[in-house]
């Protein structure tokens, strides 16, 4: 892969993360200043998990039969742009919901699609990739800096209760659209053949949970993307309610821990293995809750940035770990769809279940106006994930080695590519 071609595709994944981290970090707090609920912010983010469940169709009846990819790539961003800027005018729940869902359907397919360009002009993907993929968290930190530091600095005022981020998403997302013209032509993969529903949602993996372990690990991953959603809706409603000043551009330090752990990856998985990684994993979202519920922005601040600066082992240690786990276990010819699998589980299913919870919880601990109680609601993702914890510690064995048939290498690429 020659340099022009890493350039292409390391600003490509740049944008692609900028997209998406310039609105849907600030999204429950301008939802909650203009007078959602919590049940209606907790369904609007739901609509991206509900995406990544038809995902894997759209991409499967478009770019893998009829159109090359970056083609399919250009005309959702178009799409997602005009989209996002008539959703920024909405102030309707039902409709905020619907619009948002449409989005949803034209953006999460263009998360393979940025994969599939990017492993067509790769010799070694598991070599390449990672340094690819690393420019879309540094989308979403830089995006995360200009709208919690860079615009409050210029303006004097905080946008982050606007609806100007959408907007910043909408342009942004005409960037990437016209862009993806200048991509790689990437054709189709499966001309001449149509894949079945059960290929495209990687449900041919349901065999493979026989195994008890697999089956655990599979479940437990479905039950622990559940309180996760409590971080991902709330977490910047919650700092700046708190009274944290530019909140949207602290919480990038939990992407630049992410970009850190990334690395410390290969290191620690050598070290530790599959179930004492995961298990890290799962601890260190109990512990990050457990940070906001008894910290504050005054003396106890500190407890605010640790739980912020934990998403790298939260999110690297277990949803990292996973994917190289799937990759070791599934025999070659379902990996892509395993990996399929555990992405619609996780990101799909089990979040799109969060996403609801987290809102009805939300909502039973307002104590005055838009003020919440907020140590009450983290202390239960809390509770949540610690018992997911303890099945996961006592049911999963560790694998003693890569199963019969299957090859000991591994790629970070094929689903590591959602927030974050």
């Amino acid at each position: 892969m020659n340099l022009a071609i890493r350039s292409k595709l390391s600003i490509m994944m740049f944008l692609q993360f900028f997209i998406w981290g310039s609105w849907n970090v600030t999204m429950g707090t301008y939802l909650l200043n203009i007078g959602f609920d919590g049940i209606s912010v907790g369904a609007s983010y739901s609509t991206m998990n509900w995406g990544a469940i038809f995902a894997p169709v759209i991409v499967g009846m478009l770019a893998d039969r009829f159109f090359p990819a970056q083609k399919v790539m250009a005309i959702l961003h178009l799409m997602g742009a005009v989209l996002l800027y008539w959703i920024s005018t909405i102030s309707e729940p039902t409709a905020f919901f619907w619009s948002l869902f449409a989005y949803a359907l034209c953006y999460m397919p263009t998360l393979a699609l940025a994969n599939s360009v990017s492993f067509n002009q790769m010799d070694d993907p598991g070599k390449q990739f990672p340094g690819i993929r690393v420019m879309g968290t540094l989308g979403w930190i830089a995006v995360g800096l200009i709208i919690g530091v860079f615009v409050p600095t210029l303006t004097g005022s905080s946008i982050e209760a606007t609806n100007l981020p959408l907007r910043i998403g909408s342009v942004s997302s005409l960037v990437m659209g016209l862009y993806c013209f200048a991509l790689p032509d990437t054709p189709p993969s499966t001309v001449g053949r149509k894949p079945s529903v059960a290929e495209l949602l990687g449900l041919e993996t349901i065999s493979l949970m026989k195994d008890r372990s697999f089956a655990v690990f599979i479940i437990g991953s479905l039950l622990i993307s559940i309180p996760l959603t409590f971080y991902y809706n709330f977490a910047n409603a919650f700092l700046n309610e708190s009274g944290m000043e530019n909140a949207a551009g602290k919480m990038t330090m939990g992407q630049m821990s992410e970009v850190i752990f990334l690395v410390l990856i290969p290191f620690f998985f050598v070290r530790l293995g599959v179930k004492k990684m995961l298990l890290i994993g799962m601890a260190a979202w109990v512990l990050r809750y457990v940070m906001f519920a008894f910290g504050n922005n005054d003396t106890l601040v500190f407890m605010l940035y640790v739980g912020i600066i934990l998403h790298g082992v939260c999110f690297d240690f277990f949803f990292v770990t996973g994917q190289i786990y799937v990759d070791k276990f599934a025999p070659a010819h379902i990996r892509s769809s395993a990996q399929g699998f555990i992405h619609v589980a996780t990101y799909g299913v089990g979040m799109v279940i969060g996403s609801w919870a987290s809102g009805a919880i939300v909502d039973s601990y307002v104590v005055a106006g838009n003020l919440h109680d907020w140590s009450t609601i983290w202390l239960i993702p809390a509770g949540m994930a610690f018992m997911v914890m303890l099945g996961f510690m006592f049911f999963f064995r560790e694998p003693n080695s890569v199963p019969a048939g299957q090859t000991e290498t591994t790629t970070m690429g094929d689903s590591y590519d959602t927030p974050h």
